[in-house]
């Protein structure tokens, strides 16, 4: 029971802080792109 409160608890904090901080989102969105296209580079070196 406490597992899944604290699970819940993780969520909605983390639902509020991107609700609230929009450049969180661009800077996320930002990192997988960056991450995305470093695989991609390395997976065509191969």
């Amino acid at each position: 029971m406490p597992k899944k409160i604290i699970t819940w608890a993780i969520v909605i904090f983390v639902a509020f802080y991107l609700l609230t901080q929009p450049h969180a989102i661009h800077s996320l969105v930002n990192l997988l792109k960056n991450a995305g296209h470093t695989l991609a580079t390395f997976v065509n070196s191969l």
